[in-house]
Order: C-alpha cells, then sequence, then structure tokens
C-alpha cells in the first residue's frame, strides 16, 4: 500500500470517527462565539476609553477556532504584548478560562465550568477580562 492510499484510509477512519462529534463541535461552537460576542463588546468599552490616548494597551481578541491543543474544543485567545489569556470550549460541555499568563511561561490560572452554569460563567468572565487587562497593562 502506498502512502498516499495509506494516508487517504486513515483520512476517511477519522472523518467517520469525527462524524460521531458533530452536534457536540456544533454546540462548544455557539457557545465559544456567544462567550466571544460577551468580551468582544466588554474590549470596545475598554478600547473607547484607552486607544485614544494609549494605542499601546490594545487587546488583540482572536475570532474563535479549533483549541490549540484539543481537537475537540474550540477557543478563542486576549493577547497584549506577552501576556496572553485562553477561553476554551470543551465538547464534554466545560468553560474553561486559563490564564492571565505570559507567552512561554507556564498557562494558568484555570477556572472551568459546566456550560450550564451560565450565570457563574458569565461573572468569571468579567473577572477574568478585568485580570487579563489588569495584568497586561502593568508596566
Amino acid at each position: 500500500m502506498t502512502i498516499e492510499q495509506r494516508l487517504a484510509e486513515l483520512g476517511r477512519r477519522l472523518v467517520d470517527r469525527e462524524a460521531t462529534q458533530v452536534d457536540q463541535r456544533a454546540r462548544a461552537h455557539r457557545v465559544a462565539v456567544s462567550l466571544h460576542r460577551r468580551a468582544e463588546r466588554a474590549l470596545k468599552a475598554y478600547h473607547d476609553t484607552v486607544l485614544p490616548s494609549i494605542p499601546a494597551l490594545c487587546v488583540r481578541l482572536s475570532e474563535p477556532r479549533v483549541d490549540d491543543k484539543h481537537l475537540h474544543a474550540v477557543e478563542f485567545d486576549l493577547e497584549r504584548g506577552s501576556h496572553r489569556a485562553i477561553v476554551t470550549v470543551k465538547h464534554r460541555e466545560e468553560v474553561t478560562l486559563v490564564g492571565p499568563f505570559r507567552s512561554g511561561k507556564a498557562e494558568g490560572p484555570c477556572l472551568s465550568f459546566p456550560v450550564a452554569a451560565e450565570s457563574e460563567i458569565e461573572k468569571a468572565l468579567d473577572q477574568f477580562l478585568y485580570a487579563f487587562i489588569e495584568a497586561a497593562a502593568s508596566p
């Protein structure tokens, strides 16, 4: 069997395996998009205040995407300079807030919540955004 045939067969097996995850993947993506929109609104208020005076305090918010470490999760991140924070929504119905931390350093601290704990997630996300900006704006 050639490498092309072997990889085609592997691809078929992976497609079959992942077909069973369609609903979980869609749910995780919907939750991540909702959290992303909340973060985007909060950052707009922050940027409207700081960017006219101090553009260096701009926080980049990535789009939701397949998690860098886990195929069965969706993530987006915040970045300012070397400071990062990550919001991950796992297919197993869990939201994890990672950081803030510095790039190249160990990730953490982490807080995880079941997706159904919407009010807890909302409060934690608010505090998470605040803590990230406070750390990322420290001299």
